[in-house]
C-alpha cells in the first residue's frame, strides 16, 4: 500500500483492493455536484487482502491526521481494519461494535467516527428484490457464502427481531475458513432471534454445491465471497444446482461475475430471480457519503441520486 499525500482540498477516500475499476471514480463527482458539496474529491487506497495489521493503522492515522481527509468507504477489508485499528477512533456505533467491522470513517468535532453501515444498506437492497411475505408463504431459508462484513449484515437483517415472521427459519453460513466460521459464530450468537444459524466448512467449490443441493424451492442464495470481483472464480462449481423458485444474489456488480452467470443458465429452467450487486453498492456508498459530509441522504435526494447511477450504469 502507498498513503497518498497529504489532501490539497476537501477528500473522500475509497480503502479497497482494485478501486481504480470502480464506477464509483467516474460516478461519485456526478453525485457530489448533484449534492451541491462543491466538487470534493475521492481517492483510491489499495491494499491486498488480508495486509499487515501496521497497514491498516498507518491507513487510518493518515485519515484522522490530516485535515482534508474528510473520511472514507471499506470495502472488503472490513473487519481487517477494525481488528488492527479500533482503538484509533474516537467513537464507534453499536453495529460496528457488535459486528466489529467498519465500513464508514468519518469525522465530527474533530473526533474520527467508524460506522459499520451493511447492516443497513444490504436491509435496503433486499427490500428491492425480496417480496414481502416471501419467507412465510415458501418456507425458503438463506445460503450465505463468506463470512465476511456483508455475510454477517446480510444475516443480522434477515434474522432481527423486528421482522416478525417474515424472515427465513434457517440461515446457512458456508467458508472455507474454520477462523472465520468461529468469528461468525460469535458475532451472530449476540443476536436475540429464532432464527436457527448453521455453519459449514467448505474449502472447495464442490463443498458449495452440496449444501445447495439442500436448500429447500425459495430460497436466498446468496455469494458473499468476493470471487468474480477481487478474485476470479465462483464459491460454486458449473455443475450446481439452485433451488427452484430461488432467489439469488451476487453481492459483485463488476469483474467476471461468475457465479451470477452460473445462475443465469438455470433462471428460466428453476425459475430464479438472479440479481447483482447495484442497488446494495448505490446504498452502501450513499449510506457513508452522507456520514462523511454530514447530509440526509433519502427520499427524493436517493431517488435523484439512483437516476444519476442508473444512467452512467447504461
Amino acid at each position: 500500500m502507498k498513503l497518498p499525500a497529504s489532501a490539497a482540498s476537501p477528500t473522500m477516500y475509497f480503502i479497497g483492493v482494485t478501486t481504480g475499476q470502480s464506477s464509483i471514480m467516474k460516478l461519485f463527482p456526478l453525485w457530489a455536484e448533484a449534492l451541491g458539496l462543491g466538487g470534493p474529491k475521492i481517492v483510491g487506497i489499495d491494499i491486498e487482502i488480508h495486509a499487515q495489521p501496521e497497514v491498516y493503522r498507518d491507513c487510518v492515522q493518515f485519515i484522522k491526521d490530516d485535515p482534508l481527509s474528510l473520511g472514507a468507504l471499506v470495502t472488503t477489508h472490513k473487519i481487517d481494519l477494525y481488528q488492527a485499528a479500533s482503538d484509533l477512533f474516537d467513537t464507534l456505533d453499536p453495529y460496528a461494535e457488535t459486528f466489529e467491522e467498519i465500513s464508514s470513517i468519518s469525522k465530527a468535532g474533530g473526533r474520527l467516527a467508524g460506522h459499520a453501515k451493511d447492516p443497513i444498506s444490504s436491509g435496503l437492497s433486499l427490500e428491492a428484490f425480496v417480496p414481502p411475505g416471501h419467507w412465510k408463504r415458501t418456507g425458503g431459508r438463506a445460503m450465505i457464502m463468506g463470512a465476511g462484513g456483508s455475510a454477517l449484515a446480510i444475516c443480522s437483517y434477515l434474522a432481527h427481531p423486528d421482522r416478525g415472521d417474515d424472515k427465513p427459519d434457517t440461515i446457512v453460513l458456508t467458508n472455507r475458513s474454520p477462523q472465520r466460521l468461529d468469528a461468525a459464530r460469535e458475532l451472530l450468537g449476540r443476536i436475540d432471534t429464532p432464527v436457527a444459524f448453521e455453519y459449514r466448512l467448505c474449502p472447495s467449490p464442490e463443498d458449495n454445491d452440496a449444501v445447495l443441493a439442500g436448500m429447500p424451492p425459495g430460497s436466498l442464495i446468496v455469494n458473499a465471497t468476493g470471487l468474480g470481483k477481487d478474485r476470479p472464480g465462483s464459491p460454486l462449481t458449473d455443475g450446481a444446482t439452485f433451488p427452484q423458485g430461488g432467489l439469488v444474489w451476487e453481492l459483485n456488480y463488476r469483474g467476471e461475475l461468475d457465479f451470477m452467470h452460473q445462475a443465469i443458465r438455470q433462471k428460466e429452467e428453476k425459475r430464479l430471480h438472479v440479481e447483482d450487486g447495484w442497488i446494495y453498492f448505490i446504498h452502501g456508498w450513499t449510506q457513508v457519503i452522507a456520514e462523511v459530509f454530514h447530509i440526509p441522504i433519502e427520499g427524493e435526494t436517493f431517488d435523484r441520486l439512483e437516476k444519476i447511477a442508473m444512467a452512467q450504469r447504461k
